[in-house]
């Protein structure tokens, strides 16, 4: 088991509000040394280990992207996550481009810190897809540069066939996401709205989402990313965790 940590800066203004997913997200660290040191020590406490950092690092900024290993280096954890940026009225190919020469600097960063670097397949990211993210990081060494699937974002957009994406992603496919959306009707029609779901009644079928991994021979983490609110935390990950394990774990015999 283990604990991906978020890390960032938080306003000084934000940390008085109530606890909250992208507020005041009491699971967050700000991307400093003390602070790394403070994760591992909790997280050794806990007998959990960090599978990767859930960093914010935007494209062009190769400093908070040294920043991010150096802290992933001191807390131990094996990868963090990078921006692709998101579409701002330029053309794709401008942002692509962007993106891939951001890439090639962090995968000499990846290089120098022993860090792998993850693009996370997002919506409203030019990386919304398995086969929009894979093009992006097509170009790199997969031990430095990988992907994270997630699809609950691909639920709001950029679903594909699971086992396809799974199997063009490939070597690069280095971590997953679980999570789940839904959709609502507005009461006078129109263009459905998006809404984080409870990983059992939503959008994402998990059933085919664990065959997919399972074919292509995925044994890394899934992070749970339960986003709905339907149940209280400490309550919500209990649950999803047996909800995960009864696609994971052979039933028991007897």
């Amino acid at each position: 088991d283990g604990v991906e940590w978020r890390v960032t800066r938080v306003p000084d203004e934000v940390k008085g509000e109530e606890p909250s997913f992208w507020g005041n997200n009491l699971c967050t660290l700000a991307p400093t040394e003390e602070e790394a040191r403070r994760a591992r020590r909790i997280s050794e406490e806990a007998g959990l280990e960090i599978p990767g950092l859930g960093t914010y690092v935007a494209v062009g900024d190769l400093e908070a992207a040294d920043e991010a290993m150096r802290f992933a280096v001191t807390a131990g954890a094996p990868q963090v996550r990078v921006g692709a940026g998101a579409p701002d009225g330029r053309p794709y190919e401008e942002l692509f481009a962007a993106a891939r020469e951001f890439l090639a600097g962090v995968e000499d960063l990846a290089r120098y810190h022993g860090v792998k670097a993850l693009v996370e397949i997002h919506h409203r990211t030019i990386c919304p897809s398995a086969s929009l993210t894979h093009r992006l990081v097509s170009a790199f060494d997969p031990d430095l540069v990988g992907v994270i699937l997630d699809p609950g974002n691909m639920a709001q957009e950029g679903f594909e066939d699971y086992r396809i994406g799974a199997e063009l992603l490939g070597p690069y496919l280095a971590h997953v996401h679980i999570k789940n959306s839904a959709f609502e009707r507005p009461a006078g029609g129109g263009v459905w709205e998006s809404r984080w779901a409870p990983l059992e009644d939503g959008v994402v079928d998990f059933g085919l989402v664990f065959k997919a991994l399972e074919h292509v021979g995925y044994d890394g983490w899934l992070v749970m990313e339960d986003f709905s609110s339907v149940r209280p935390s400490r309550e919500a990950l209990k649950y999803n965790l047996q909800f995960v394990r009864s696609f994971v774990e052979p039933p028991r015999s007897g």
